[in-house]
Formats: structure tokens, C-alpha cells, sequence
């Protein structure tokens, strides 16, 4: 992995996407989010990340430091907060029972922070070395959305897919937006986290469903016009 990352950094972003998409689709469609399988999977994929980060210090450079600017800044982050919860807005449910909704709670936690630092820490940088900030963004946060189509490989239906692809998106430009104004990745790590751990709760009612990724749309498009006109805390390559 080293020496993709020194030699196209492009590309080892890439690399880890495969990765991540081979060892999670197989799992998801066969076991569930449920599985022993699933959790482990995941679990090795963030060492992987986190030990590679750690090993060559590219904490700051990947988001994984303090985020210490001013949260009046980011109107103290009640739009991602608020919208966090949205899962839960047509009710209460347990995906699974006993264990394997512990399981499914770990594995999600994971995928918070696995797609985050694949997404927004190494494609995002990579791409910005590249393009412009408002490309690098709009490319990340498209393919963060688009990659979601790889659930259709997992028996999900192809109209959720298509509508998942489009929440993700506007995530993604959320996502992309507060780490590229802050520079730490840990806000949108947690909200992440906690987006995904709380689908596991929901009793996905379908009208609530479609208010939730309507009103996503539509506030993430207000907050990123917000942060856009914020300074950013450091100067990018």
C-alpha cells in the first residue's frame, strides 16, 4: 500500500474503495449486517486504515486530529445533528434480535469510519492535489453516492437503491464541506456512525422515509451554501 500511496495517491484511494466494497458486499448480501462475519470484516479493514495512517503520521493530513475551530462557525453543527436523528422520525423498530443487533450497531459504527476516511480522507485529498476545491468536492461526493448502486449486488431493491443513491449524495457533499472548512474528519466520523446506527432502529415507514431524504436534500444544499462562504482552517495542498 505504501508504495501505491507514494506513487498515485489517486489510485490508492481506489484501491481501498475495491477493498472495501469485496469484503463488505459478499458479507452484506449473504450473512446480513447482522453476522460475526460482517463485524470482522469491517474490523479489519479499519486497522488496516488506521494502522497505515498512524504508521506513516498522516493524522492531520487524513483528518484524524482534534477539531479545535469554533463551533458558532458551523452553527454548532445542529443541521448535521438534526438531520442524524432522521432515521428514527417514523418510529422506533430492532432490526435484529439478540446479538445481532449488537453486531449490526458495532458494524455500522465501522462503516462510519471506514467510509469517511476512504471517501472523504484519501479520494478527496487525492482529488484535490488534482482539481479545484468545488470539484473535488462534487466529484468525492458523487462518487460517495453512486457507489451506494454496489447494494443492488447485496438483494436490495433498485428503487431504495436509487433513492439511497441520492441521500448519499447530499450527505456526501455535507461531509465533504465540514472537512474540507475544518480539516478534522471526527464530526462527520460520529455523524456517520450514528446516521447508519440508527437505521438499525428505524421502522422505516415509507412517507417518513421520503420526508427524511427530501429534508436532507434540501438542508445539506443550505449548509454547504453556508460553510462555502467560511474560511478554511488551513490552507490545502
Amino acid at each position: 500500500m505504501k508504495k501505491i500511496y507514494e506513487k498515485n495517491e489517486l489510485l490508492f484511494a481506489i484501491v481501498w474503495i475495491v477493498v472495501y466494497c469485496l469484503v463488505s458486499i459478499p458479507v452484506r448480501g449473504s450473512l446480513g449486517d447482522e453476522s460475526m462475519a460482517m463485524l470482522a470484516g469491517l474490523a479489519v479493514i479499519a486497522a488496516g486504515i488506521l494502522i497505515f495512517v498512524k504508521r506513516f503520521h498522516l493524522e492531520q493530513t487524513y483528518g484524524l486530529i482534534k477539531w479545535s475551530g469554533s463551533a458558532k462557525d458551523y452553527l454548532y453543527f445542529l443541521p448535521m445533528l438534526g438531520l442524524m436523528t432522521g432515521n428514527l422520525w417514523g418510529g422506533v423498530g430492532i432490526a435484529y434480535s439478540g446479538i445481532g443487533q449488537v453486531f449490526a450497531v458495532l458494524s455500522m459504527l465501522l462503516v462510519g469510519f471506514i467510509e469517511e476516511l476512504i471517501f472523504r480522507g484519501f479520494l478527496f485529498r487525492a482529488l484535490l492535489k488534482r482539481n479545484s476545491p468545488s470539484l473535488a468536492i462534487t466529484i468525492s461526493a458523487v462518487t460517495f453516492g453512486i457507489g451506494h448502486i454496489v447494494n443492488l449486488f447485496a438483494g436490495q431493491a433498485d428503487m431504495e437503491t436509487l433513492i439511497q443513491v441520492f441521500f448519499a449524495i447530499a450527505w456526501g457533499f455535507l461531509f465533504t464541506f465540514v472537512f474540507y472548512k475544518s480539516a478534522s474528519l471526527w464530526v462527520c466520523i460520529i455523524v456517520h456512525g450514528l446516521v447508519d446506527v440508527f437505521s438499525k432502529f428505524a421502522a422505516h415507514e415509507s412517507n417518513s422515509e421520503l420526508v427524511y431524504i427530501i429534508v436532507t436534500i434540501l438542508i445539506s444544499a443550505a449548509y454547504c451554501g453556508y460553510l462555502s462562504k467560511k474560511q478554511t482552517a488551513l490552507k490545502w495542498e
